[in-house]
């Protein structure tokens, strides 16, 4: 008989502890997340001119100088985290929980809507509003994003190769001279190699280091929900992308190509 895998699994750790994906749980984050929804969230935030900070957790950098939770962030920021530390806020339609030991940088035209999200190490997850013009770019490769939930992560210590996750929604991945269209409804991941892998840049991963309530947590600070709240499945959480059975076919949709070509 053959043995199916658990239909939601939740996450499979590399590098990262149970505790660290867990920070949603952290009373001090609901709490600062209800009253940051009860409060009318980013858009009553901006208008307010208060912060748009929803948990700092241990020495953050914003711009080189230490962050506080009075601070507010906008969409041209520099991020640094660092050794137990973690940041949740808001900008604009957008949501971002970025881990431990990271660097990122932000670039805009506005200070109300990252276009340009520069992931320098270390990981973060993200709940993105609808738009075309937008992207996270990490060392290895640069995914254009459309309305869609992503994570990422650099190790370091695997000469900088990238991770990218699309756990739901449409993203546009290049590298190299390689382009890839992803379309998912339940965690789609790539590895961004820095080197070629069996003659690749852009390889099939596995949903690793990150949490289906991690996801849901940031689209509810957005008011959104993930794909999978909406339809009320969810799939096989092995990499592949789709609310369907064990052996379909890679994805809700992917393909491959060079950049700008068609699907």
């Amino acid at each position: 008989m053959t043995t199916r895998p658990p239909a939601h699994p939740t996450h499979h750790p590399q590098g990262r502890s149970d505790d660290e994906l867990a920070w949603f749980q952290r009373r001090s984050v609901v709490q600062a997340a209800a009253l940051w929804v009860a409060g009318g969230g980013w858009a009553a935030a901006h208008a307010q001119a208060r912060s748009n900070i929803v948990e700092v957790r241990g020495d953050v950098l914003r711009n080189g100088e230490p962050l506080t939770a009075q601070h507010t962030i906008t969409a041209n920021d520099r991020i640094e985290t660092g050794p137990g530390a973690s940041l949740v806020f808001s900008v604009g339609d957008s949501a971002f929980m970025v881990r431990q030991n990271s660097r990122m940088a932000m670039e805009s035209d506005t200070p109300t809507a990252v276009k340009l999200l520069r992931l320098l190490s270390g990981a973060v997850a993200t709940v993105w509003g609808r738009g075309t013009d937008r992207q996270i770019a990490l060392p290895t490769a640069t995914a254009g994003i459309r309305g869609t939930g992503v994570y990422a992560e650099v190790f370091a210590d695997q000469d900088q190769r990238g991770y990218l996750c699309n756990c739901y929604g449409t993203v546009e991945l290049t590298a190299g001279g390689e382009r890839l269209v992803s379309q998912s409804s339940y965690h789609q991941a790539f590895w961004a190699e820095p080197t070629l892998r069996n003659g690749r840049l852009l390889t099939p991963a596995g949903a690793i280091n990150h949490t289906d309530e991690e996801m849901e947590f940031l689209a509810g600070l957005i008011n959104q929900r993930t794909a999978w709240q909406v339809s009320g499945r969810k799939g096989i959480k092995d990499g592949r992308g789709g609310a369907a059975a064990p052996g379909s076919t890679y994805g809700t949709g992917s393909s491959y190509g060079p950049p700008g070509s068609r699907d």
